[in-house]
């Protein structure tokens, strides 16, 4: 953006003394204070306000469902339109990025370590916090690059990969290392790294994709999301009828990125009305506009076929409210109908890899995730966990939050 289109932005704040924005913000941004400094020009500042509380400007800006968030929050939008705070977010992190400027360290050098397993939002973030405050980190990444979520889950489309690098090219800056191509169970443990480390920090995520429990999930053609999007293994699109079950950022990202495979037709099937999908606005409309087609109010009941998907047994459903404004969809009896299909994807959530967490020898909650105390550490002795691990809401804002948050506790307990 044009410096006189930004400050045109940030002279829409009213700067409330409130700060609904931020109370709106899962990292609890300053977003008045760095709008001030906006419109004052002074650009660095703005920056390191927000260093305050994110390393990921650049990336939150472009990819946080801010109308559910900080812009959601804003008072200008009870009676119009809020203040655009993520594109001032971004302009100011590319700002960051093309000036150069750096992360601060905080506190001078410590004579202890951590090990950081998974170098996603949560990882990344817990790493800069660390090594803010003079510790020395180490992350070790399964795959052959860092970012996590931010390259594995999010098309390129909606997040540039120069600016994932650029990003944690930064907090590498700090003195942080990492070692790639390194599994949990497969070639580290927890072990080895209890016997180097003086705290360990889980973090590698939650990437399988949640299952319907519904007859021929089974069937050859039916692929998790979240899968797809990470290892980009997709089968032959072109020219074929797919459906992505689900209504949040991660089912928009996949069926943006089938249809651009040239699939013959692409179609998101949600159970519930437009309004209450939990993507945002912005990604909706781009499906749309790109060609994507939805059946809302729809359930999937079943996927048909002998060994592989031919088809899809749908319903359509009502909403009946049940608690106060709250809203349930009911199936309607007898609405049935069936649509042909080549391949259905599901996009109804995430949870964590049971193969990785079997190794592990630590406590898990009733719902499969690893338990954790107040201070976030699990049932072994200096090992902590964050982030889609012990079940905090998948996005990449609250991830980072988790991140943050479990570093503070670290540095508690390394003291």
């Amino acid at each position: 953006m044009e410096i006189e289109e930004v400050q045109k932005l940030a002279e829409k704040c009213f700067s409330c003394k409130a700060k609904p924005c931020k109370k709106g913000c899962p990292l609890t941004n300053d977003i008045t204070e760095f709008i001030a400094y906006i419109k004052l020009g002074e650009y660095k500042k703005a920056y390191e306000t927000l260093l305050d509380t994110t390393i990921l400007q650049p990336v939150c800006g472009r990819i946080c469902p801010h109308n559910k968030q900080c812009q959601g929050s804003c008072i200008r939008g009870i009676k119009g339109e809020s203040v655009s705070i993520g594109k001032l977010e971004t302009f100011i992190g590319d700002m960051a990025i093309k000036e150069g400027w750096k992360i601060d360290k905080i506190e001078g050098k410590k004579d202890k370590k951590v090990a950081i397993i998974g170098g996603g939002p949560s990882g990344i973030t817990a790493a800069s916090y660390l090594a803010r405050r003079g510790f020395e980190v180490c992350i070790y990444e399964k795959h052959e690059t860092l970012g996590g979520l931010l390259v594995h889950g999010i098309p390129d489309f909606r997040l540039p990969r120069e600016v994932i690098k650029e990003t944690i090219n930064k907090v590498l800056e700090l003195g942080v290392k990492f070692k790639l191509g390194q599994e949990l169970g497969k070639n580290i443990s927890l072990e080895e790294l209890e016997k180097e480390y003086d705290a360990i920090l889980l973090a590698f995520g939650a990437n399988i994709s949640s299952k319907m429990g519904i007859l021929g999930e089974e069937l050859e053609g039916v692929y998790g999301g979240n899968e797809l999007l990470e290892n980009e293994n997709y089968p032959t699109i072109e020219e074929k009828t797919v459906c992505v079950i689900g209504g949040g950022n991660t089912a928009m990202d996949i069926a943006r990125t089938i249809n651009r495979k040239k699939a013959k037709k692409v179609i998101v099937i949600y159970r519930r009305a437009r309004e209450q999908m939990p993507a945002e606005k912005e990604e909706i409309d781009a499906a749309i506009e790109e060609g994507v087609e939805f059946l809302f109010q729809n359930n999937i009941v079943k996927i048909l076929g002998e060994n592989k998907v031919e088809a899809v047994e749908c319903i359509k459903t009502e909403l009946v409210k049940v608690e106060g404004d709250r809203e349930k969809p009911v199936n309607i009896e007898g609405s049935n109908y069936e649509l042909d299909m080549d391949y259905v994807i599901m996009a109804l959530g995430s949870k964590p890899e049971s193969n990785v967490l079997e190794k592990i020898d630590l406590e898990k909650t009733d719902r499969g995730y690893i338990k954790v105390d107040e201070k976030q550490m699990t049932s072994r002795k200096k090992v902590f966990a964050c982030g889609d691990l012990i079940g905090v809401k998948s996005t990449v804002a609250w991830a980072s939050r988790s991140g943050r948050d479990v570093a503070e506790k670290i540095v508690e307990y390394l003291k």
